[in-house]
């Protein structure tokens, strides 16, 4: 029996719960993408795919709009998966397992992918209802914007006529985002050597951080764990001699990671039990509002490790982690609380021969973005890494006429009985690459409650899905 079943919109959420039964983590999107597709087919509708998976579906205008021009309604296929530490669940095989508790969804120890499969479902149920009055409807669905936006970079823009769109990819309800932060990502690798070093082995966890989106959530004072091993690893090296066997911290440079573990090979171990428990005391005063679950354990290692890192890449790693910038870097001048510039330093990882760290860079400010890849880069360099920059995208800039804004400002007033918050945020939206591809675009963003996006607690709300979903119809009624 569907979880969702009993659920309003009935539409949106058997679309939704479909969705949920198909692993559709980044790079894993083929096969929702080919379920979208089905769709299209069994329904007769016009549909494109890509090599990237992004699909295109189109359907004619409704009775008496014939002469409207195209509207776009566009989402992202792909989800971040992240899970608790002890949840067993496959996200690249297995489906999510749902629960609904009260007015909340969520899924079992697990991301849900709200974010945003609440959009591929609401075009979806858009595209299946021909009782619905709409302009013509080019619902596009691309992939890995999670990671970069590479499908919306990738896409074929000619296939589209509209110059009208309506994104479904934020997650506050009453709030209409008119502008959004551009990005890059940057990848540091660190070519190390190793040798043997006789001490003992302890594995090092910093974990039951709060994590979040490190866009949005950026500004929230949150702990990053992999920040917090740098400066725990480095207070060791001021009382013992210590190697790095190995460090690995979060799973996606777009998500605050939660969760940082270092193998190292340390002469004192008394020593780094203590100062592990000293930093501990640190941390856990430094975020007790943030972070109250912080905690540092120090565990005997299963299996010893014969080849440590050598100690001037010792060095290096812990250097990387203590100097590189992380979390806000500057506030905007112009909008009132509107983080301007961001570092997040998302993931690092080991290998034999390698450490590899990946960061998120999101500004509003294209020079600034730059800049901080430029800072980026000269740091890495003292340090032996070389860096590449990747993903590099666009930021969305506000319009100080939009038509599409005026009409869901209306629409909205309507509906709630008060005005709308018109935001620019501080994360990355498809709609600024959507807006250099396409010429004089009039897009604005919006969706329904969620919480806690990118992490295991992540919820969206049913009765705010209900109200977004009656409030896009009635947009779409509007635009004739």
């Amino acid at each position: 029996m569907a979880i969702l079943g009993n659920l309003q919109p009935a539409n949106v959420f058997k679309f939704f719960e479909e969705m949920c039964a198909i692993p559709h983590g980044s790079y894993n999107t083929k096969a929702i993408s080919n379920w979208c597709v089905d769709f299209a087919k069994q329904r007769g509708l016009e549909y494109y795919q890509d090599d990237t998976n992004n699909v295109i579906i189109k359907k004619p205008a409704s009775a008496g709009y014939e002469a409207s021009k195209p509207v776009i309604i566009q989402g992202h296929l792909d989800m971040v998966c992240e899970k608790d530490t002890d949840c067993a669940l496959d996200m690249g095989k297995d489906p999510l397992e749902l629960f609904v508790q009260g007015d909340l969804i969520g899924a079992k120890g697990t991301t849900l992918g709200g974010d945003d499969g609440i959009a591929v479902a609401m075009a979806m149920a858009v595209l299946d209802d021909d009782s619905l009055k709409h302009p013509p409807i080019e619902a596009v669905f691309t992939t890995e914007e999670e990671t970069g936006m590479d499908g919306a970079l990738n896409l074929d823009y000619s296939l589209l006529k509209g110059r009208t769109m309506i994104n479904i990819d934020s997650e506050d309800e009453g709030v209409l985002t008119v502008g959004c932060a551009g990005g890059l990502r940057a990848e540091y690798i660190l070519a190390t050597q190793r040798e043997e070093f006789d001490a003992p082995q302890l594995s090092v966890t910093i974990s039951g951080l709060t994590g979040g989106h490190s866009g949005i959530m950026i500004d929230r004072g949150r702990a990053n764990a992999n920040v917090l091993m740098g400066r725990l690893l480095d207070a060791v090296t001021y009382k013992s001699s210590l190697r790095i066997a190995s460090i690995t911290g979060g799973t996606k440079d777009n998500a605050i990671p939660t969760l940082c573990t270092a193998v190292i090979a340390v002469k004192s171990p008394d020593e780094l039990r203590e100062c592990a428990k000293q930093m501990e005391a640190t941390f856990k005063n430094e975020y007790s509002v943030t972070d109250p679950h912080l905690c540092v354990t120090v565990e005997p290692c299963s299996e010893r490790v014969q080849f440590v890192l050598q100690e001037k890449y010792t060095d290096s790693v812990i250097h990387m982690l203590v100097a590189t910038p992380n979390g806000v870097q500057e506030m905007s001048r112009d909008i009132k609380g509107l983080v301007q510039t961001s570092i997040n330093l998302g993931i690092v990882k080991t290998s034999e021969s390698c450490i590899e760290a990946d960061f998120s860079i999101r500004s509003s400010v294209e020079s600034q973005k730059l800049y901080e890849a430029m800072r980026l880069m000269r740091i890495g360099e003292s340090i032996g890494v070389s860096m590449t920059r990747k993903g590099d995208y666009p930021g969305w800039e506000y319009r100080k006429e939009s038509p599409l804004r005026d009409t869901m400002v209306n629409v909205f007033k309507e509906k709630y009985g008060r005005e709308p918050k018109i935001e620019v945020i501080h994360a990355g939206l498809e709609c600024g690459v959507f807006s250099k591809k396409l010429d004089g675009l009039d897009c604005v963003s919006f969706g329904p409650d969620m919480q806690d996006i990118h992490t295991p607690r992540e919820r969206l709300s049913i009765a705010s899905t209900q109200r977004t979903w009656e409030y896009l119809v009635a947009v779409l009624e509007n635009l004739k």
